[in-house]
């Protein structure tokens, strides 16, 4: 399978790498700071406006569908039963190198202003795979209160396929990477594939999308999906990852048993939120991109941002949901008795290419701040880090000059870890962390 022949490194003290590591992202920074500085300044995305009027929340509904129970019983009556997460992290056998052990060309994705503070890049072999590139990101912060889940505290990473590039079998596929992020030294991971029921839980498939947004909330873990599919988000729950006994190209019910393209586990969807059109689309209801968890609201909220182009004439908005407060649908979106769930606020900015979004609500204010990294007019080279409200917006700048694209290069989402006031998020080619004062210290 694909978990096997994994190259290790033998790891140093940790003094010194932490040493090492600090040293090299300090030179990324500084050898970074020449070509961002010779960016373009992006326009001043402006103050957001709170959307109010009926028209416009009324393309931010959803509907939910959930799988039926026996659907994902029959599926794990032939599978055998679920596991969790401590189960994949117990056999993860890919190691995520910090900082010192990456390449320059690593290192050089890596956000100039703020700079990181914990950084890794991925397995050679993962890192090398043609055509799978990291998009999103949470953690174990956002599941529970405690920042842990079981006896780990974790980091996942959603990975999507290029639907042209790689392995016919492989494009489009969505996985996400479960990492046991207990010591700053050595973070260990394991692969889960994401599939969706079919045949009322005789068989799955591969779900087929970019998954650009996630959040874990309690024992959910909620997707975004491609833009033009009906299915604006798909859920999945961490209590149910299946074992697969075949390895084999395929990715379902095979001869002797169940395959997923070599991987050891998968994760069937349990369930979707689905815009009332056919697709969602510019001109119509949104197609969520980024998303992260609000805890600074009550209930706890699912923020999103829309996705835009970069440099396009299409601006985004932003908006939320509330997480239901029912324990039987725990870690659910609130939903009428029909299965509506309603947008609970909603604004619109200038800024295109979202590819992360944070909300804060500050003690006495009427309305949140709202952190965003987007990605250049051009949709390479490092991205921009804003914080919007609305009262105007203020940018993390390169230094003394007045570029603002010093963010990370083809930065993902941001999931924010009360406990220990880190920010997590990908680039193209690393997981790192920032601290949110820092995020703050670095905007004008």
């Amino acid at each position: 399978m694909k978990h096997r022949g994994r190259h290790r490194r033998r790891r140093r003290g940790a003094a010194l790498r932490a040493a090492l590591a600090g040293t090299a992202l300090a030179l990324t920074a500084a050898a970074t700071l020449i070509s961002a500085s010779q960016a373009t300044v992006p326009d001043d995305p402006g103050a957001l406006k709170p959307l109010t009027s009926r028209a416009d929340t009324a393309a931010l509904r959803l509907r939910e569908h959930l799988v039926p129970a026996r659907t994902l019983d029959r599926l794990a009556s032939s599978m055998g039963r679920p596991v969790g997460v401590d189960t994949v992290l117990r056999g993860a056998d890919r190691s995520l190198r910090e900082a010192a052990d990456c390449g320059a060309g690593d290192r050089a994705s890596l956000p100039v202003t703020p700079a990181a503070t914990q950084a890794y890049c991925w397995d050679r072999a993962d890192a090398a795979a043609t055509g799978w590139r990291p998009a999103s990101v949470t953690t174990s912060a956002d599941a529970d209160d405690d920042g842990a889940w079981g006896s780990h505290r974790v980091v996942l990473s959603g990975w999507t396929h290029s639907t042209t590039d790689g392995p016919a079998a492989e494009r489009g596929l969505a996985r996400v990477a479960v990492v046991d992020a207990d010591g700053p030294t050595r973070l260990a991971y394991d692969w889960v594939l994401l599939t969706v029921p079919v045949d009322g839980g005789r068989n799955y498939q591969g779900l087929v999308s970019r998954i650009s947004g996630m959040v874990w909330y309690q024992d959910k873990l909620l997707v975004s999906t491609a833009t033009g599919s009906a299915d604006a988000l798909y859920v999945y729950d961490l209590n149910r990852i299946q074992r697969t006994s075949v390895d084999g190209p395929a990715i379902g019910r095979v001869r002797g048993g169940w395959s997923a393209d070599g991987y050891r586990y998968v994760m069937p969807a349990v369930g979707s939120y689905r815009v009332p059109a056919a697709r969602c689309s510019p001109a119509g209801s949104p197609c969520p991109g980024a998303l992260a968890l609000d805890r600074g609201s009550a209930p706890a909220g699912l923020v999103a941002a829309e996705w835009t182009a970069p440099g396009g004439p299409k601006r985004a908005r932003l908006w939320r949901y509330a997480f239901s407060t029912d324990r039987a649908r725990g870690g659910l979106l609130a939903a009428d008795a029909a299965g509506r769930v309603d947008a609970v606020e909603a604004y619109r900015t200038h800024a295109a290419g979202i590819r992360g979004v944070l909300s804060e609500r500050r003690p006495g204010a009427a309305h949140p701040d709202w952190y965003v990294g987007h990605l250049p007019g051009s949709w390479q080279g490092h991205g921009s880090l804003w914080r919007l409200g609305t009262g105007g917006a203020t940018a993390a700048r390169c230094g003394s000059d007045s570029s603002h694209h010093c963010w990370a290069l083809s930065g993902g989402s941001l999931s924010y870890a009360p406990g220990t006031g880190e920010v997590w998020s990908v680039s193209d080619r690393m997981l790192f962390s920032v601290p949110l004062t820092a995020m703050d210290a670095s905007l004008h």
